[in-house]
């Protein structure tokens, strides 16, 4: 049902009264998700608030582009609108790297403080290239998976932890855990192979590959927060009519809100689909969790020295506004 949803949108009945074509917003992921139900919901209150002048058709799963194509893809008009994830786009857009800095956020209010602080950067930068960021969604936080208790950072030391990147790379090597390339796709046979014994990745993505039979301990560190981000062809907005200009403004907004609160719900279910499976979910041990902040700090800081000045902008104010 979700999907013919979705594809409503390219029919010739589908176009709006005026004739003019419905918006296509390309994104990477699957409809079903909690970004894609959220892209759903922005699309139907637009189409309501302009009794149909602006309709925005969906294209989820990558079919208009390849997740790594979209950002292109929108400014290059093959689509008007698109989301993605904002660490894949650090190579051209530096600033958008914040998200990936590990260990400087404990928790959702953290995140949005972060946020606060990283957007009026991010949006000069996407208007630079003829886009307009509407608004930023987090994934639920990467927490730390393991096969035994871990009580202090030295308990990592010799195990092998799953990685996807260079930053996780370099987390298990300072760790002292031996780095062992598993993607996305494979962490489910690696887990029933036993071929890693720690990770670090969201409780969703735990639930999604069913790892409670070989990692059965899960800790709240909550590493990092990576967001997905929906933006507009500025020439795409131009082009519409005042009033549906602020509907999509109005509807970028109330969707932010929608798709922090849905991503907390997400988290929180995951966590406890972990628990109903026999995982043991526990906040990291306080000589942990200090270990962590202090790996954070030093991450925080290369990063600031690889970007400069703009990365001082979001991380001076960012931890000045700490509560604790």
């Amino acid at each position: 049902m979700l999907r013919r949803t979705f594809l409503l949108g390219a029919g010739a009945a589908a176009l709006p009264a005026h004739g003019a074509a419905p918006w296509r917003l390309a994104t990477g992921y699957r409809a079903e998700s909690f970004h894609g139900q959220n892209l759903l919901a922005l699309a139907r209150g637009v189409e309501a608030a302009t009794g149909g002048a602006l309709r925005i058709e969906l294209h989820p799963n990558g079919t208009l582009a390849p997740l790594a194509q979209i950002l292109p893809a929108v400014r290059d008009g093959r689509a008007e609108a698109g989301e993605t994830i904002m660490t894949g786009l650090a190579a051209e857009l530096p600033i958008a790297g914040a998200d990936a800095v590990p260990f400087i956020t404990r928790h959702y209010d953290d995140a949005r403080r972060l946020w606060t602080h990283q957007r009026p950067l991010v949006e000069p930068a996407f208007a630079a290239l003829g886009l307009r960021v509407l608004y930023a969604v987090p994934w639920p936080p990467q927490g730390l998976y393991s096969t035994r208790p871990i009580a202090v950072p030295q308990d990592l030391r010799g195990l092998r932890m799953r990685t996807y990147n260079a930053t996780t790379v370099r987390i298990a090597e300072l760790l002292g855990a031996t780095p062992v390339d598993v993607p996305m796709l494979e962490v489910g046979r690696a887990v029933a192979e036993g071929r890693i014994d720690a990770m670090i990745t969201s409780a969703v993505t735990g639930v999604e590959n069913r790892v409670w039979d070989g990692l059965k301990h899960y800790y709240d560190i909550n590493a990092w927060f990576p967001k997905n981000i929906v933006f507009a062809r500025e020439a795409a907005l131009r082009a519409l009519p005042d009033t549906a200009r602020d509907a999509l403004a109005v509807g970028a907004a109330a969707a932010e809100a929608r798709g922090w609160a849905a991503s907390q719900v997400a988290a929180r279910e995951s966590v406890e689909e972990l628990r109903r499976h026999g995982v043991k979910v526990d906040l990291p041990p306080a000589a942990l969790a200090t270990h962590l902040r202090r790996l954070g700090e030093r991450f925080a800081l290369e990063w600031i020295r690889a970007v400069g000045p703009q990365a001082n902008a979001i991380f001076i104010p960012y931890y000045s506004s700490s509560t604790t």
